[in-house]
């Protein structure tokens, strides 16, 4: 059999230009904004020029990833609704969920959280357990080997979806920031037997 092509998406802006960015996990359930609206909607139409058809797409039990599926899916006629895998959710942010970003660097430091977005490092406080999350990854991965599915995507959030990557061979694949930005992908190849393979990490659609 041949490997499977893994897409991971992160969700689109859930704020927009003037508004206060705060941290946001798992116990902030917000929806997209209206420019995260326009990135999925712009991803959308990337994934389906590129003729990139999933035929399984699973979230996190987040609006906010769900509403970037959505986009997905109403872009391409005949693609499967998405379904919920709790897996994906993000990370628990402890004393800094929801706070605005200029107070968590106060508190953290801006070298903590330079650490944190470089190389996976858990700022003091935060509920963040990375065994767990390689493990959880680990058996995701081993369940989407026993599908059918051939092309999957994966709507997921920035803090989760780091910690897929230290499972990964790089294949040659340049992955200058472990961080995906906003409405960005990486595609992996999932092999049945191997290791997964990353094949590109932290692109964006095109400007329109």
């Amino acid at each position: 059999m041949s490997a499977k092509r893994l897409f991971i998406v992160r969700h689109g802006n859930t704020f927009d230009k003037g508004d206060v960015i705060r941290r946001v996990g798992c116990g902030t359930d917000l929806p997209l904004s209206s420019s995260g609206r326009a990135q999925a909607e712009a991803l959308a139409r990337h994934f389906a020029e590129q003729g990139i058809r999933p035929d399984l797409v699973l979230v996190s039990p987040l609006k906010r990833t769900q509403e970037t599926a959505e986009a997905m899916i109403a872009a391409q006629p005949g693609l499967p609704s998405w379904q919920i895998e709790p897996r994906l959710n993000e990370l628990d942010y402890g004393p800094d969920e929801g706070l605005p970003e200029e107070q968590v660097v106060a508190r953290l430091g801006q070298a903590a959280l330079d650490d944190w977005d470089r190389y996976a490092q858990v700022p003091p406080g935060w509920k963040v357990e990375p065994a767990q999350l390689a493990m959880d990854w680990s058996l995701l991965l081993d369940d989407l080997r026993g599908q059918a599915a051939e092309t999957i995507v994966l709507v997921t959030s920035n803090g989760t979806a780091r910690f897929v990557l230290p499972l990964c061979e790089r294949d040659g694949a340049a992955v200058a920031s472990i961080k995906l930005k906003t409405a960005a992908f990486g595609e992996l190849e999932l092999p049945t037997d191997e290791r997964p393979r990353i094949l590109r990490w932290n692109e964006r659609a095109p400007a329109s």
